[in-house]
């Protein structure tokens, strides 16, 4: 099956320009997950929020990338948020990325016009950790995102005072701390600057998520359908929200309800295995990422034999992929912007 890599990684971190020398070096996270969905070049990087790929990976992803035979949507429809006159607030929304186009504006365009209704004060822009997709969406569509060095030049030429910036990653893990540091390089040339926390930081972020994806789903909920989520995975610690999130929809009576990674666990065995304690007729798969990218596609609701899918239709289940990313979830988008709002009040 096409593996793919997907990375999300983020932090519940908060830092100034005036703090930054000192503590940049000395932060150090080792979670991963993904959300999104492509691959990360990790041996350094990662998904923390939480996985990462290795070089080798990422190689074949983009020998497979030129092969891809599929329709992605209109990449002109989307806003690369590249522009300059940014005046002295910027909001710099980072993301892992992915190419599949249609998402990407469904997703973290999404994001990041909710944070441009709520925060009229700055001026939101984008960019990508991952330039194997940066590359791709260029070679194909010939658009150019920023990845984060351009993106923080592109602050510094335009001469930005407070720098906010948002991360898209679902958690904590090594992305973020690769981040800062980078971050850390450029942050003499601002007066201030800060880093928002990932989606899943706090008590209360795992409790809204859950609302949030519970709501989303309700209308499967019928008693004869098992509904499972597919997130990315990582060996590092931070690979322990899967869980957190599968006993927080246990605790709360949604025992059909059920949470897998592509690359750790809980596993695809391990959810089947589950899912067939239970009188289900009907299995309902989606991801548990930003994006509805190359794993939600391929490695979810692909036709190989060993996707989600076919590995749910050979145990006899009738079975249903919604291929939508978290960032098109309205709640979710608040979650992002109640972050963002804790990092801007902190540097008034």
């Amino acid at each position: 099956m096409k593996m793919r890599k997907m990375i999300a990684a983020a932090a519940a971190l908060t830092l100034t320009a005036a703090c930054f020398n000192s503590c940049g070096d000395s932060e150090k996270k080792d979670g991963n997950d993904s959300t999104a969905t492509e691959a990360t070049t990790t041996a350094v990087t990662t998904e923390a929020d939480t996985t990462e790929a290795t070089e080798a990976e990422i190689t074949t992803e983009a020998e497979e990338d030129d092969e891809e035979n599929y329709d992605t949507g209109d990449a002109s429809l989307d806003n690369i948020r590249n522009q300059d006159e940014i005046g002295d607030n910027e909001l710099l929304v980072i993301s892992f990325g992915t190419s599949f186009n249609d998402s990407r504006r469904l997703t973290i365009g999404a994001i990041e016009n909710a944070l441009e209704k709520a925060f009229p004060d700055y001026s939101v822009r984008r960019g990508f950790t991952a330039n194997i997709v940066i590359d791709h969406v260029n070679k194909r569509d010939g658009v150019l995102i920023d990845d984060i060095d351009a993106a923080l030049k592109r602050a510094v030429d335009n001469e930005v005072k407070t720098l906010v910036v948002q991360p898209t990653h679902l958690m904590n893990g090594l992305e973020y701390e690769e981040l800062t540091d980078k971050i850390a390089e450029y942050s003499d040339a601002f007066d201030k600057v800060v880093i928002g926390e990932p989606l899943l930081t706090s008590d209360d972020d795992f409790a809204k998520v859950e609302k949030a994806i519970t709501e989303w789903t309700k209308e499967y909920d019928d008693g004869e359908t098992a509904i499972c989520f597919m997130g990315h995975g990582t060996e590092a610690e931070s690979n322990e929200v899967y869980q957190k999130i599968q006993d927080l929809l246990t605790n709360d009576g949604f025992k059909n309800y059920y949470v897998g990674t592509v690359e750790a666990t809980p596993s695809l065995d391990d959810v089947i295995a589950k899912v067939k304690e239970g009188n289900y007729k009907k299995v309902i798969l989606e991801p548990l990422m930003v994006v509805a990218g190359d794993h939600a596609n391929n490695d979810m609701a692909g036709d190989d034999e060993d996707s989600w899918k076919s590995a749910f239709l050979a145990e006899g289940y009738d079975v249903e992929c919604l291929l939508r990313g978290l960032g098109e979830n309205e709640d979710i988008q608040k979650l992002y912007v109640e972050h963002a709002q804790k990092a801007i009040d902190s540097v008034k």
